[in-house]
């Protein structure tokens, strides 16, 4: 199977409803990217099901997200029911065969599947802004959290860390605002009431580390099949932004870890975007121009992206114009947004003399898509009305039982199991802030806080406040550093002990003189 050049999709028909020839994707142009839409219960998990199957066996690894768990079945053999084999026989495929695939099964809350991680650092300033839905002055703070960072050697890893960068960032607010721009506290205390929320989402797992290594998700099987990475996404999906930044952060680093490759006989990767939608709901144009700019640019990495979702609108246009290979299933036209959207899907086809393109898609049976695809020297092909193939591996969810052994049996198992918490900001800070509560202290008590006033009495130690009781330490400047603003705090607390006695002593001097 790894040296077929192409992925079988399904058989199109005439107009007198007798299919007449397969539809397929050619590998070399699996990089082109997709797009694969429809209403609910039309066919779409189907669809990325044995597009992802095709790859894998094509010795291409997979990326896809579950949003409902359907998804998880890939891992399991199929088996022969009627409707499975009446469709394979409709559309010619001989022999059919059952399989299961090399799935490993990834969560960001570690619950179904092997925990992914990634740093505050990989994540950037530009997705956790969007993430946290920041306005852009509070964006402008964030990304003068990530230069200071930079500048004192402060790692951010974790929550905690970014929390801590913060707070520190809020006490030195003058310094750094005469550098960098006006810092205020309200507008730092608003990012950390959004990262609570963001800890209480469960954000919190997905900081840390030991991060995610690209090359577990890119590997292939001693048959040379590529691996299937399952992302389960259902609880995900409570938090949908958190699930597109995610996947947004996940192509940015491939596009930036990956070298150039060109155009290879078939994609290093191809990644299923699911519920699409949710990437662009409400983006700014800056993350919108990144994602277009990612879309276009990492196919000369060898990886092809493949958006998911109900409604071909909810791609923006300059994204929508990248995506070569389309399956279109049914659309309803029920409202006018409805009938905006069966007139997009129509006008991005190559037209098909035999029908009409729009009337087709309100008239698709289930497992039924219109197929496009890219041919010799990448030209669109002739829209068809295509009968979707059944799948090799079984439809639908695997059991608790089948997905914990699978797990336990993965090539990754163990490896990221457990968090790792090595120093970083939280605990650099600290250490500052601790060091400068020691040496305060300890000038207080040392030697040098003993003053000599040359013609005024000896060498003996400066009087305590009353009471023998230590000075409590100061808070620090807004325009020092915690340990500067300590000692002279503690150098102005001594200096004034020293002076009361020097006065008290000048002036019994006089009284004894006048006797």
């Amino acid at each position: 199977m790894a040296d077929d050049p192409s992925i079988f999709i399904g058989a199109s028909r005439k107009p007198d409803d007798s299919y007449q020839r397969a539809e397929n994707l050619l590998l070399q142009y699996g990089n082109r990217h997709g797009l694969v839409t429809g209403a609910t219960g039309t066919g779409k998990t189907v669809s990325l099901q044995i597009l992802a199957e095709g790859f894998s066996n094509a010795g291409v690894p997979v990326f896809c997200a579950d949003i409902k768990g359907d998804l998880s079945g890939i891992a399991m053999m199929g088996a022969a029911q009627d409707f499975l084999v009446k469709r394979a026989e409709q559309v010619k495929l001989d022999p059919y065969d059952f399989q299961e695939f090399p799935v490993i099964f990834w969560d960001l809350f570690g619950e179904q599947g092997h925990p992914i991680r990634a740093t505050v650092s990989e994540m950037g300033p530009l997705l956790l802004s969007r993430l946290m839905n920041l306005s852009e002055a509070q964006e402008g703070i964030m990304n003068i959290a990530f230069r200071i960072a930079d500048e004192e050697g402060l790692l951010l890893l974790d929550l905690k860390d970014l929390q801590a960068l913060l707070a520190n960032i809020a006490e030195r607010a003058e310094e750094i605002g005469a550098r960098y721009g006006n810092v205020t506290k309200p507008s730092v205390g608003a990012i950390q009431r959004t990262l609570l929320v963001l800890e209480q989402q469960g954000a919190t797992n997905f900081f840390g580390e030991p991060a995610l290594r690209i090359a577990d998700i890119m590997r292939t099987t001693r048959d040379g099949r590529g691996a299937i990475s399952v992302l389960a996404a259902d609880k995900l999906m409570m938090n949908p932004r958190l699930y597109a930044t995610f996947l947004l952060w996940l192509m940015s680093e491939l596009f930036e870890e990956l070298p150039e490759v060109g155009d290879p006989d078939k994609p290093k990767l191809v990644f299923f975007f699911d519920e699409a939608h949710l990437l662009f709901d409400d983006a700014p144009k800056v993350l919108i121009d990144r994602v277009e700019q990612v879309v276009r640019l990492i196919r000369s990495k060898g990886v092809g992206v493949y958006f998911v979702t109900q409604n071909p609108l909810d791609i923006p246009e300059t994204v929508l114009a990248q995506l070569g290979n389309r399956v279109q299933h049914a659309l309803r036209a029920y409202t006018p947004r409805e009938q905006k959207a069966v007139k997009t899907a129509a006008e991005t086809f190559r037209p098909n003399p035999d029908f009409d393109c729009a009337t087709a898609i309100t008239q698709l049976g289930t497992g039924e898509a219109l197929v496009s695809t890219l041919e010799a020297k990448g030209v669109p092909s002739m829209v068809q009305r295509t009968l979707v193939r059944p799948p090799s591996s079984r439809l639908g969810p695997i059991t608790p039982d089948e997905r914990r052994t699978l797990i336990a049996e993965s090539p990754v198992a163990g490896q990221y199991d457990q968090t790792v918490d090595r120093e970083s900001a939280f605990e650099m800070l600290q250490k500052k802030a601790k060091d400068a509560l020691d040496a305060a202290a300890q000038q207080q008590e040392s030697g040098g806080s003993r003053w000599t006033i040359p013609g005024f009495g000896n060498d003996e130690p400066a009087h305590q406040p009353t009471g023998g009781r230590r000075a409590p330490a100061p808070r620090a400047s807004n325009r020092q550093t915690v340990a500067e603003a300590a000692i002279k705090s503690v150098v102005r607390s001594v200096g004034t002990s020293v002076g009361r006695a020097i006065v008290r002593g000048i002036l019994g001097s006089l009284a004894r003189g006048r006797r």
